[in-house]
């Protein structure tokens, strides 16, 4: 039997409601709602809750909006009503949400109880918990991409990978700026511009890796080829990998405009397809992210097969603070963004680099660099919006936007970091023939 107290629920503007009688969609929204709402909410049906006074407000425009709330709730029904248009957003540049999501970055939403249930059905009708289409913007859920492969399989590989690189050349154009440098910049001032940071990062790599003029380097899934081309400038030959196709064909003729084909080479192929060795250095910017935690050890003895004896090996990716959450991303980021993404420690990262054999002589963590970055992206985002919509439609802008900005929010919250870990080939007697202390400028 439920009691008086059991039927009144205290609303995230801390008002009163009556689950007894019919709720308008705000009430309905705050049942959703675990805690404090810190921004102002409005719906279809005129109701609203909130604080008033909110810089910002999230407009639930349709019913369907509400299905995809009550059907996933959390960062993904969030991210599909918002990319599909349901859930309206005031108060900021949809290229750069960043001010409403550190606003709510703390609200957490969760599945009602079977009182609250029941009072939202009886308001909203049943229907509203069905779950509806998602946008088309959205992966297909880890179960269904079987009929693409086992996970990290080449096939499936390759479908995560065009999900998220082969969107359009021209849209990563206007958002990465000349560079076309999809990954954390290394700021040595604050108001470094964008480029600046990019070229200095390609500097710091080239150092650490003790490049000069007529070394091999190998460079694994190498984007549109921006450390190859950079090394090629200074005369190293390279080879690079990436299993985008576009990417691929940007950076093929961006080496031949620069007059670098007898130096430099983009391949469109799986990196485990590279066979030649004796690598003077090994770069892997940016794809330890994409080959799955479990599959480290394979891809870090394929990187010791590459290399010369004595030969360095820079591994530059995303990671979390510790070693013991679990590996997969979270469902936006899985759904949206990176299919198959997996993301782990520093700690097992350089524990797996020294389990096969390599020696790790230096990490660093360049987290607030990548905020930084992000910011500015964003910032190209919001410059461009017009062009990157129509080369792309809204959705998919509505979806970097919330990409970018919620990942400059977690680099600066220290929900995720980036490190740099350098480890070399030892020979056979184990000896090193590298200086005893850092030989690059930071």
């Amino acid at each position: 039997m439920t009691s008086l107290k059991d039927a009144v629920f205290r609303d995230p503007a801390e008002n009163l409601v009556d689950l007894t009688r019919k709720l308008s969609v705000a009430e309905a929204f705050g049942l959703l709602v675990d805690g404090d709402l810190p921004v102002r909410v409005t719906a279809y049906d005129g109701s609203s809750t909130g604080p008033a006074e909110s810089p910002y407000t999230l407009d639930l425009r349709t019913r369907r909006g509400v299905h995809y709330l009550a059907a996933a709730p959390g960062d993904l029904g969030l991210a599909r009503a918002y990319v599909a248009g349901d859930l309206g957003v005031d108060g900021i540049e949809p290229g750069n949400p960043y001010p409403i999501l550190r606003a709510i970055s703390d609200l957490k939403l969760r599945r009602p109880n079977a009182l609250q249930i029941a009072a939202i059905t009886r308001s909203l009708g049943w229907d509203v918990f069905r779950p509806v289409a998602p946008p088309p913007q959205e992966s297909p859920a880890r179960w269904r991409r079987l009929t693409d492969g086992l996970r990290h399989s080449r096939t499936r590989d390759a479908e995560a990978i065009s999900h998220h690189y082969d969107v359009s050349n021209t849209f990563y154009e206007h958002v990465l700026g000349p560079s076309m440098t999809y990954t954390c910049a290394c700021y040595e001032d604050r108001a470094w511009s964008l480029e600046q940071a990019q070229e200095n990062k390609y500097r710091l790599i080239f150092d650490k890796l003790r490049l000069t003029d007529g070394d091999r380097l190998l460079d694994i899934g190498c984007g549109w080829g921006g450390m190859v081309r950079y090394a090629a400038r200074r005369g190293v030959r390279v080879v690079g990998a990436t299993l985008s196709r576009r990417q691929a064909e940007w950076a093929q003729k961006a080496i031949a405009d620069e007059g670098l084909t007898g130096l430099a080479e983009v391949r469109h192929s799986d990196y485990r397809d590279v066979t030649e060795t004796e690598f003077d250095a090994v770069s892997s910017i940016g794809l330890t992210e994409h080959i799955g935690v479990t599959n480290y050890p394979d891809y870090f003895g394929f990187v010791q097969r590459k290399l010369r004896d004595g030969g360095l090996f820079l591994n530059h990716c995303i990671t979390r603070p510790g070693n013991l959450r679990a590996a997969r991303a979270g469902d936006f980021i899985d759904r949206y963004v990176f299919p198959d993404g997996e993301l782990t420690g520093s700690g097992r990262i350089i524990s797996d680099i020294q389990d096969i054999g390599m020696e790790v002589v230096h990490e660093e963590n360049l987290r607030e660099h990548y905020a930084l970055t992000l910011e500015q992206w964003c910032d190209n985002l919001v410059r461009n919006w017009d062009a990157c919509v129509a080369e792309v439609g809204e959705g998919t802008a509505k979806v970097w936007g919330l990409y970018l900005a919620g990942s400059r929010l977690g680099f600066e919250r220290n929900v995720i970091q980036l490190h740099h870990v350098l480890a070399t080939k030892l020979g056979p007697d184990g000896r090193s023939t590298l200086p005893l202390r850092p030989w690059w400028n930071a």
